[in-house]
């Protein structure tokens, strides 16, 4: 199939399957004689698994170590084990993040109860309060949010 019926199977651009192959986790196919690239049954499979697993929130880095395991069906999988342990810790953190940002999007809400100016708005108000004084966080309870 060529690229554009790949592209359709899999759901996947165009501009990221040629980013999977850039990144060595698709193989590169081979060309007609015409320079077409021409997939196979084994790329849209490859790929689909490529998808659920960033569909999963795994970095390209762990999809690869996947693909290395899936690609050697004889290997010990312990370490498939472990990658996915240590990405279940990184839901879980990621997780307790938002349950923050939440409470700290909650806690701005709760500011401005009714409509008023802008001026008066108590959600503006506090992002302003919070820029100003260089968190992240607004409400009486200040927490960090991921990535600060």
């Amino acid at each position: 199939m060529k690229i554009g019926e790949l592209s359709s199977a899999a759901s996947t651009p165009i501009e990221t399957i040629r980013f999977y192959e850039r990144e060595g986790l698709l193989p590169a196919p081979a060309r007609t004689s015409g320079n077409f690239r021409i997939y196979e049954a084994a790329h849209l499979d490859r790929l689909q698994m490529i998808r659920y697993c960033r569909s999963l929130d795994m970095s390209l880095g762990e999809v690869r170590v996947l693909l290395r395991f899936r690609d050697e069906p004889a290997a010990a999988c312990g370490d498939v084990n472990a990658l996915l342990d240590e990405h279940i810790g990184h839901v879980s953190k990621r997780i307790e993040e938002l349950r923050l940002l939440e409470e700290q999007l909650v806690d701005l809400r709760r500011r401005c109860d009714d409509e008023r100016t802008a001026q008066h708005c108590g959600i503006l108000a506090g992002l302003n309060e919070a820029a100003q004084e260089g968190t992240t966080t607004v409400g009486p309870k200040r927490r960090a949010v991921h990535g600060h």
